[in-house]
């Protein structure tokens, strides 16, 4: 990892990243409540870390890196990510908007405020995407 994507992920701590993070946590946790839920629980741990530590990783959808479609790039894949939207992924998606708003108040902030956005995208519907490195 360069060193300016280490500087970045530790100011991103600070700029809403460790808040997001253990928010989605603790929608993980909230998750595991139903055997129904466990899949989603997963799901918020991963992305849960890349909330505490975005920069240098990128979200593509599953079926463009496996080259294949699996459950949960198809027609249950929506029809999860719809529950999904309506249990929890609005209310993080909101959180990470606000976050971005406020870091884009000033110059310094705009690519936290990008992160924050990536990330609002990726709450509202999270199955079917995967998590990679960037080179």
């Amino acid at each position: 990892m360069s060193l300016l994507r280490l500087l970045l992920n530790i100011i991103w701590l600070f700029t809403g990243g460790l808040v997001m993070g253990l928010a989605w946590w603790l929608v993980g946790l909230l998750c595991f409540i139903s055997i129904i839920g466990i899949p989603f629980g997963r799901a918020c741990f991963v992305i849960g870390e890349l909330s505490l530590w975005p920069f240098g990783q990128t979200v593509i959808e599953r079926e463009y890196l496996t080259g294949k479609q699996d459950i949960g790039t198809g027609n249950l894949g929506m029809v999860g990510n719809i529950i999904w939207f309506l249990l929890f992924g609005f209310w993080l998606g909101l959180g990470h908007l606000l976050l971005a708003i406020a870091s884009f108040i000033t110059i310094i902030g705009i690519p936290f405020g990008l992160q924050h956005l990536k990330l609002a995208q990726l709450s509202l519907t999270p199955i079917g995407q995967t998590i990679v490195a960037k080179a």
